[in-house]
């Protein structure tokens, strides 16, 4: 079965917007790599409206080897406003639609569903169990304010270490998989 991973970058201080203005000093060649192995071991994006819409904006008028795998993968927005979606090839799931929508796409044969960011959509999956996967890149930053890796409002996980790496840079990848309350691997397979 296809995993569904959430990879965001986060400040020590679990901080996650505006990663362009404090995480770039700590992409070094090896960072790139590693997002590069990532990205590739997917074929499929679910992306919430807001990081959708900047995305579309940025990544269609990019070439390199990242940058065509990305446009060329299938995108799936969820949205409840947006009626359609240019960044081709793309799918625009209302939100009443998404637990569904993800559980089928999981049972598909393919890679990876990659998910940028963490809000609202990741809540929601983590809620029913169909979130396998966070992949955070931390950054040796604090910034004291922004919007929080995790709102701790509606979603309490326990989580386990399954990777780590360490980059000369001072950036830490930590990977983490929802455990169930009977102590096991959620969706573990």
């Amino acid at each position: 079965m296809r995993k569904v991973i959430a990879k965001t970058h986060t400040t020590l201080d679990g901080f996650i917007d505006n990663p362009h203005l404090w995480s770039m000093p700590y992409a070094n060649e090896e960072v790139q790599k590693y997002s590069m192995n990532l990205v590739l071991g997917s074929d499929t994006l679910l992306l919430g409206r807001v990081t959708y819409e900047g995305m579309a904006q940025a990544w269609p008028g990019r070439s390199n080897p990242y940058a065509d795998h990305v446009n060329g993968i299938e995108k799936y927005v969820v949205s409840s406003t947006l009626e359609k979606a240019d960044w081709e090839p793309s799918t625009i799931v209302h939100g009443d639609d998404l637990v569904a929508t993800v559980t089928e796409l999981k049972k598909r044969p393919g890679g990876n569903i990659m998910i940028w960011g963490c809000g609202q959509l990741t809540d929601t999956l983590m809620e029913h169990g169909l979130l396998d996967e966070y992949r955070l890149l931390v950054s040796p930053v604090v910034v004291g304010q922004g919007q929080r890796l995790f709102r701790g409002e509606n979603v309490t996980a326990t989580l386990e270490l399954v990777d780590s790496t360490t980059f000369d840079t001072g950036l830490i990848a930590l990977a983490y998989r929802p455990v169930n309350a009977a102590g096991e691997q959620a969706n573990a397979g």
